[in-house]
């Protein structure tokens, strides 16, 4: 009775240390996470973004099978669309994108966080959609930002106004865009994002 109460213990204690290295091992949401993603150093996950929430500093992005999960970024994230860089603000719901994620949490609450998403696909790409909404804006040029596809211009009356640049602009739209410089006066069409941003459409 003793030797079978004794193997009876190392049996226990055996299956026990099991369980607890293969909680170990999976980290737990991070773990499951981790698998989802196929694991190693250099993760990433694909969904459709289904919002930017500016004061937490998350994208949420919608997995294939309907999970959204929060991914946190911060003023390093690059965002990156047929290799011209945005601001993660420039995403859209609907967007398509693979963002790749890193261990630590970027400074916020969220458990993982991307330092670069890339767009593969574009709510706007097409371009026809919003067309029809765009209106005709004109004004100085105030400040020019290439790197992350914006600038400002005094238009009169509607004040100050904020345009970036849509991911898939024309030869002629990037290269106008690139060559300007403050003080330059400029003409184009965009639609309003909000009362003081817009989304280029046409310069001309």
């Amino acid at each position: 009775m003793t030797r079978l109460k004794r193997a009876a213990r190392i049996a226990t204690a055996a299956l026990f240390v099991s369980a607890v290295g293969a909680c170990s091992s999976t980290g737990g949401l991070g773990g499951v996470l981790g698998s989802v993603l196929g694991g190693g150093s250099n993760q990433q996950l694909s969904g459709t973004v289904q919002g930017v929430d500016t004061r937490s500093q998350q994208v949420f992005l919608q997995q294939s099978n309907g999970q959204t999960i929060g991914v946190g970024y911060d003023s390093r994230t690059q965002v990156v669309f047929q290799n011209q860089s945005y601001s993660v603000n420039s995403l859209e719901r609907g967007d398509q994108v693979t963002a790749r994620l890193t261990n630590t949490n970027g400074g916020n609450n969220s458990n993982y966080y991307t330092d670069y998403i890339q767009v593969d696909q574009s709510v706007s790409s097409n371009g026809g959609n919003t067309s029809g909404n765009a209106q005709s804006i004109q004004g100085n040029v105030r400040q020019v930002d290439i790197t992350n596809g914006w600038f400002t211009v005094n238009a009169g009356n509607n004040g100050v106004v904020t345009v970036t640049m849509p991911y898939n602009p024309s030869r002629n739209d990037r290269n106008r865009f690139q060559s300007l410089r403050s003080g330059d006066y400029v003409r184009f069409y965009a639609t309003y994002v909000s009362n003081s941003r817009v989304e280029l459409r046409q310069f001309y």
